[in-house]
């Protein structure tokens, strides 16, 4: 199939594309910065340099790639999140959510795409009620903090979009928190430098529940999604979400940090707002089980247990496609 990958340099775009390729698709990825078209085309694919939030220039970059397939990986997050004011952080990437959402459905249409798979969040968004684990059909937040709330309005503008428009099979993918390669939870990430420096503490009783993803599963989950038949919304995260109280001291040994401090609730407001001690306590993971089956996805990391321990410099995926047969 010809599929366009919008984002196609981002922390999955660059473990998506050799796996796309290997599997005899003809791809074109997109990137904003000229100096990365190279690692698009040494992937196999063909890039396009185009800003994603010049409308015009994104709808002429697909009708000339003319995809049965698009994905949608389009983020601008940095490599430093601040909770206090996540909003601000994710301003960018919000309007990649509502902006470049709805110039890639309308391409979809004007290129004759018969499919548009999005990425969306299982991290933090599901309803802080009833189970600890949640699947598709349970409810998202209504009231969230006012520091995410243009966040989750983007992404439930991505959503709607995605899953509504006429003429166009709309498929949903809510990622878990990625680790692995290129992520804040991976070499050099900043997530990982403030464990090992004891900046991140269990927050209470640590109760929040957190559903990890391997950058690699991820991907393949993309793929599986591009290769399946059955449109919708699909958790993508590993088998087992964890509570703070868990999964931070594990890392944190895995690390060779020190143990994390444990602060209550109320003092760790001031440090990283209401909307940071909720990840820490309240949140709820997901269940993958709807992927699993529906999609015949399999996981590499089926635990963050092995992946926090073998994964996190895992090398990006080889291309076996020859590159004569690109366009």
């Amino acid at each position: 199939m010809r599929v366009f990958v919008a984002g196609a340099t981002g922390a999955i775009g660059a473990r998506l594309i050799p796996l796309l390729v290997n599997a005899e698709h003809t791809v074109t990825g997109t990137t904003r910065n000229p100096a990365k078209a190279d690692r698009i085309r040494a992937a196999g694919a063909s890039p396009v340099v185009v800003d994603a939030l010049r409308s015009g220039d994104l709808l002429a970059a697909v009708q000339r790639a003319e995809p049965e397939v698009i994905i949608h990986e389009l983020t601008a997050i940095p490599s430093r999140i601040d909770l206090r004011h996540w909003d601000q952080t994710f301003g960018p990437t919000n309007r990649l959510r509502t902006e470049a959402t709805d110039t890639l459905l309308t391409a979809a249409r004007a290129a004759g795409s018969r499919r548009l798979i999005a990425q969306s969040y299982a991290a933090w968004p599901y309803a802080r009620t009833g189970s600890w684990i949640k699947t598709e059909t349970d409810p998202l937040i209504t009231s969230p903090e006012p520091a995410v709330r243009e966040t989750l309005g983007a992404i439930l503008h991505l959503e709607s979009a995605v899953l509504g428009t006429p003429g166009v099979e709309g498929t949903v993918l809510r990622y878990g928190a990625f680790y692995g390669p290129g992520t804040s939870l991976g070499p050099g990430g900043s997530f990982l430098d403030d464990i090992r420096r004891r900046r991140v503490p269990i927050v209470g009783h640590g109760t929040g529940y957190w559903s990890f993803i391997h950058i690699d599963d991820a991907a393949s989950a993309t793929l599986a999604a591009v290769e399946g038949h059955e449109p919708g919304v699909y958790n993508v995260t590993d088998d087992e979400p964890a509570p703070v109280s868990e999964w931070l001291p594990f890392l944190a040994q895995a690390l060779g940090a020190p143990t994390a401090r444990n602060i209550p609730a109320w003092l760790a407001k001031f440090a990283i707002g209401p909307h940071g001690v909720a990840m820490m306590t309240e949140i709820r993971g997901a269940s993958n089980l709807k992927a699993k089956t529906v999609l015949g996805w399999k996981l590499r990391w089926p635990s963050w247990r092995q992946g926090f321990r073998r994964g996190m410099d895992a090398p990006v995926p080889s291309v076996r496609y020859k590159e004569e047969s690109h366009r």
